[in-house]
């Protein structure tokens, strides 16, 4: 079976070749994507609280499933229990999701216009305030997809729900970190890398992140 990723560089390829149009316009072409990409068998919706304990159980088994590869068991449960998790700030805004096939729930995240960049309840480097529009960067919050349902569309899907959203709040750019697995989904999108981070957390371990950006 051909990947997501193959998929959307191959719709990407043949727009660019037959609009001959600039890499600075690519935005558009994804625009484009997300809309023929919309797929009614997925249902998005805001999580509520009373998510929260089938959403953590939902991360911890899409990081330990979906992670193995880029990161070490060690690793993988120092993230789920320092970093990975609910933002409950994003749900009380409203802009964290649910996403559900029928009544499953078969991945979550969301957006922020908070000035923290990633982690859930449990994560300590927390900032506080929200972001002007005008001069900041819109947040893109880590997206876990429950492992029987990767690559089949719930993270794309997501992400252009996502960006709909800051788009019709405002902002003009988006900045995320992503982990390693991450990356090559959000390239794909548009989004471009910086330097890899490194974070040490309270168990000693360093965890290693890539912040990203997009204009819109």
């Amino acid at each position: 079976m051909v990947s997501l990723l193959v998929l959307i560089n191959r719709h990407i390829d043949v727009l660019l070749y037959k609009k001959s149009i600039k890499i600075e316009s690519l935005n558009t072409v994804l625009r484009e994507y997300c809309v023929m990409k919309n797929d009614p068998h997925y249902t998005i919706r805001a999580a509520q609280d009373h998510d929260k304990p089938i959403l953590e159980a939902l991360i911890a088994d899409s990081a330990r499933k979906l992670n193995i590869n880029q990161y070490t068991s060690e690793e993988i449960e120092s993230a789920i229990t320092h970093v990975y998790g609910v933002d409950s700030e994003l749900v009380s805004d409203g802009t964290y999701f649910v996403v559900q096939d029928g009544d499953a729930s078969i991945g979550c995240g969301g957006w922020s216009r908070r000035k923290t960049l990633f982690g859930g309840d449990n994560y300590q480097a927390r900032e506080a305030g929200f972001l002007d529009p005008d001069v900041d960067a819109a947040k893109i919050r880590t997206f876990f997809v429950h492992p029987d349902w990767a690559r089949k569309g719930v993270a794309s899907a997501l992400l252009c729900h996502c960006e709909k959203e800051i788009m019709q709040h405002g902002f003009k750019k988006v900045e995320l970190m992503s982990t390693l697995p991450g990356l090559p989904f959000y390239e794909a999108f548009g989004y471009q890398k910086g330097e890899a981070q490194h974070h040490s957390m309270p168990d000693e371990v360093v965890l290693t992140f890539v912040p990203m950006t997009k204009y819109l």
